[in-house]
């Protein structure tokens, strides 16, 4: 069952980075694969910066809009640097 973990988090990801590339109005510029890469490093960060401030998502719905606020703090860390525009 390892690799449907994997599956899962691919797909989420993925979703987590659309969704936060619509909100950070980058989606023209980021592709799929990009997409996973922020989606899931985002919703790690995300998890972290939360972690920071004392709160904890408890529910789903939370666990989602957290990981999409780190997936959008990355985008803007990319464009800071000027790896997206």
């Amino acid at each position: 069952m390892p690799a449907m973990g994997l599956i899962a988090s691919l797909i989420v990801g993925a979703i987590v980075g659309w969704l936060a590339s619509l909100v950070m109005k980058t989606n023209a510029q980021m592709g799929a694969i990009l997409n996973i890469v922020v989606g899931i490093v985002g919703a790690w960060l995300g998890g972290v910066l939360a972690g920071m401030l004392g709160f904890a998502a408890t529910s789903s719905l939370a666990s989602l809009i957290v990981s999409i606020a780190g997936a959008c703090v990355l985008i803007g860390l990319l464009k800071a640097v000027g790896v997206l525009k």
